[in-house]
């Protein structure tokens, strides 16, 4: 058991990119800048080890390791840090590691590979992960991401699981991309901290109850994200629309692409996050060709964006 106090999140995160070497190594030193620029640049946390950073293309011991270095360097109570793993003992092994090393804010996918899934199955993952790590200072952040998991989190497993084990079940990340979702779930578990896992459904998931987004292209829009929370904070309902709709099309335009290699495209562009170092990507990805990078380009530059990070509030 830890002593750690737990730190309620909320805001604007991004889901990290983990930039490569050329050996596809994680590039410590860049993803350490990476981060460091990101928390400078509209977020008020991150998530590290998710999809947008290529963690289940990762191995282990790669996982690990950036677990060990990232506690090092930056503010751990604004991580949370994705442990999610089809072998239930791997994912108990990273949340260990994760909690033992003061980051006790973990994203969890369920186990994903075996299909059907049910929610005893679920349920039992969740649990076997809950007792094995024994830390009342844990908060799982459930992800619900069924494009890719084939499993949805309903509200009554989530309400099972937080029956169960109380605060330890402390949030969602929504990737599903469904609103109706989203919103039974604000609405029916009230002090649950959820997040939209897109930009898109920032505003509507604050006037909901939820919490603030969790995104992979937060890498390149957290400054325009990020005044879109502001002015909700300040209750300026004409101002956050206005930047809202803004904020929409810029990632309307960006997720016509694969997002990896988009948002790494984009980075490799800005000099002052590490150029070369971000054109590497792990199997499935592969780079975007020419015509599309060319495309996205010219429909950024049309909505006037300038830029990862640069983003004007108005």
């Amino acid at each position: 058991m830890t002593d750690q106090m737990t730190t309620a999140l909320g805001g604007v995160f991004a889901a990290a990119l983990t930039p490569l070497n050329s050996t596809l190594e994680p590039d410590r030193d860049a993803l350490i800048a990476h981060c460091q620029w990101l928390l400078g640049h509209g977020c008020d946390g991150l998530a590290i080890l998710g999809s947008t950073g290529e963690a289940n293309s990762l191995t282990l011991d790669q996982r690990l390791d950036i677990i060990g270095f990232v506690a090092d360097e930056l503010p751990t109570e604004k991580l949370m840090i994705g442990t999610g793993a089809c072998a239930t003992a791997d994912a108990i092994t990273l949340t260990g590691a994760a909690v033992a090393r003061g980051m006790t804010n973990v994203l969890v996918l369920p186990p994903f590979y075996y299909k059907p899934i049910s929610d005893d199955g679920v349920f039992r993952y969740y649990q076997s992960l809950i007792d094995s790590v024994a830390d009342s200072n844990l908060r799982i952040y459930l992800y619900n991401f069924p494009q890719l998991t084939g499993f949805s989190f309903s509200s009554e497993l989530v309400g099972r699981l937080r029956d169960k084990f109380g605060a330890v079940i402390a949030g969602m990340k929504d990737s599903s991309g469904d609103w109706a979702h989203m919103s039974e779930i604000c609405n029916s578990q009230p002090g649950f901290d959820v997040f939209a896992g897109t930009e898109t459904y920032l505003l509507d998931i604050l006037r909901a109850g939820g919490v603030g987004c969790i995104s992979a292209t937060a890498n390149v829009t957290s400054a325009m994200c990020q005044a879109v929370y502001q002015e909700w904070l300040a209750r300026n309902v004409s101002g956050a629309d206005a930047l809202q709709s803004k904020l929409t099309d810029t990632r309307m335009a960006l997720q016509a692409y694969p997002p990896v290699p988009t948002l790494k495209s984009l980075m490799a562009r800005e000099s002052l996050a590490g150029g070369a170092k971000w054109q590497h990507m792990l199997p499935p990805f592969v780079r975007l060709d020419s015509s599309a990078a060319n495309n996205l380009q010219e429909s950024l530059a049309e909505l006037a964006f300038p830029g990862p990070g640069l983003a004007a509030a108005a």
